[in-house]
């Protein structure tokens, strides 16, 4: 970590905790600041502010009290999932104080070079994969990755070294507050439209995407996916850094590419298609823009390969399970839209068993039809939205639909009305809140349900 001294005695407010603010408020305390942190849950309830008091920091909970802007703070450190609407933040624009996310925090300290990590989809698998590959036969060194994908990247900065690497998975609610931000190397994985109701407009989104790259120069890589016309022009239109595309559907000779079943880089065969074990179109996605980072980084095509062909996935992201009685088992639990459910469908060229249902959103299931009517077989359904489930499926031509209770009970109903080869797929395409307090516990609890599943039939045979 850089010993800087610019946050030495000044007042900085942290608002929000979670884990992004915890870490921020303690690498800010070891820079010397005089940090304030305000939290809207209660000390009670509240162990990460009791941590944060115990190690004597100012902490004040139980709400944002705006009389709080009062105090002379020369810094917010917001957590990025607060709006700009929240009125201390309002307060804060008005009186010209900076306002950043703990990513921002982080690169000034950081020692290791970025590799950032954004767009729609894929973030989290391209991060992991990266990550993999990055440590794939590794003699000295480590890839860490944090930032949206779970470990705040203030955290990591305090261990890693000039030896290491940060991958950085960036959403555009922490790109908008890391002004100075420039990765050696940024990925746009995708662009489709998401988190209007915190940005806005589309347009507002788009322009937070972008922010990875505005700081980026001619010495620095940004890899994008060139099948996006509106992405491609974009980067174009406003990168300064070495441009690499990826490609699933064309040959793009400065990038990263699939030809013939393979994925090459530039002109250099790295593996086969079939090599990479993460079933789906989008997956394969993730994979290319993995190899142009990692043959960025000098990494051989043998240590690629190596990592890709293991690769299973990041938990309840289209996560291979296990195989059982040639049936195999997939937690795809992170799919609370038909448009993941869709990208899961679609990795699969056997027969699907769909487990989908959850929260009634008041959506319509329709644009499942085509990918239900090509890959699944039959389907339970679970969860509030069972019954228009149901209905889906049979419209989509589907003769085998089953209403279960839950997930659990779920599991062994797919499995009496499967056969060798068949794919079992918890695709849900709704939220989890009806049923499980989040899409992780859902995912867990399916996992949990083939184990059983497994060891029942074991003691019966």
């Amino acid at each position: 970590m850089k010993p800087i001294d610019k946050y030495a005695n000044k007042k900085i407010l942290v608002l929000g905790l979670a884990l992004s603010g915890v870490s921020a408020a303690k690498l800010l305390h070891k820079l010397k600041a005089l940090v304030t942190v305000n939290d809207y849950k209660n000390l009670d309830e509240n162990p990460e502010a009791r941590e944060l008091v115990n190690e004597g920091l100012r902490v004040i909970t139980g709400g944002h009290p705006i009389e709080l802007m009062d105090e002379d703070f020369e810094l917010v450190v917001k957590n990025p999932g607060i709006p700009y609407s929240n009125p201390i933040i309002k307060k804060a624009k008005e009186k010209n104080i900076p306002i950043i996310t703990e990513v921002e925090l982080a690169y000034e300290v950081a020692e290791s070079p970025i590799i950032g990590i954004t767009g729609t989809n894929g973030k989290t698998t391209t991060t992991t994969m990266i990550t993999e590959i990055l440590n794939t036969e590794r003699i000295s060194g480590k890839a860490y990755a944090a930032g949206n994908i779970g470990t705040p990247a203030s955290q990591v900065v305090m261990a890693a070294t000039p030896e290491d690497e940060i991958v950085l998975e960036l959403s555009s609610f922490q790109l908008l507050g890391a002004p100075s931000l420039k990765p050696k190397i940024s990925v746009i994985t995708n662009l489709y439209s998401a988190h209007l109701d915190y940005h806005g407009t589309r347009e507002e989104y788009v322009q937070a995407k972008m922010e990875i790259t505005k700081n980026q120069t001619g010495t620095d890589y940004l890899i994008y996916n060139a099948d996006q016309t509106e992405l491609t022009d974009l980067v174009h239109q406003h990168s300064h850094a070495q441009l690499i595309p990826f490609s699933r559907k064309e040959v793009v000779e400065k990038g990263a590419y699939v030809k013939d079943d393979a994925i090459y880089y530039k002109d250099q065969l790295v593996l086969e298609v079939k090599d990479i074990l993460l079933p789906g179109k989008h997956n394969l996605e993730n994979a290319l823009a993995a190899v142009a980072v990692s043959k960025i980084m000098n990494k051989s095509n043998k240590e690629i390969k190596k990592a890709l062909s293991s690769f299973k996935g990041v938990r309840h992201r289209t996560q291979f399970v296990r195989t059982f009685e040639d049936r195999k088992f997939y937690n795809d639990s992170k799919a609370t839209n038909t448009l993941a459910t869709i990208n899961a469908l679609e990795g699969f060229d056997k027969p699907v068993i769909l487990l989908a249902g959850g929260l009634d959103r008041g959506v319509s299931f329709d644009d499942l039809i085509p990918a239900m009517e090509k890959h699944v077989k039959a389907v339970l359904a679970f969860g509030e939205t069972a019954e228009q489930i149901l209905d889906t499926a049979s419209r989509a031509g589907i003769t085998q639909g089953i209403k279960v209770v839950d997930v659990e009970q779920a599991v062994p109903e797919a499995y009496k009305i499967s056969k060798p080869g068949d794919i079992i797929l918890l695709s849900p395409a709704c939220a989890s809140w009806d049923q499980y307090p989040s899409f992780e516990i859902r995912g867990n609890a399916y996992m949990n349900s083939i184990d059983r599943l497994i060891q029942q039939k074991q003691e019966e045979a």
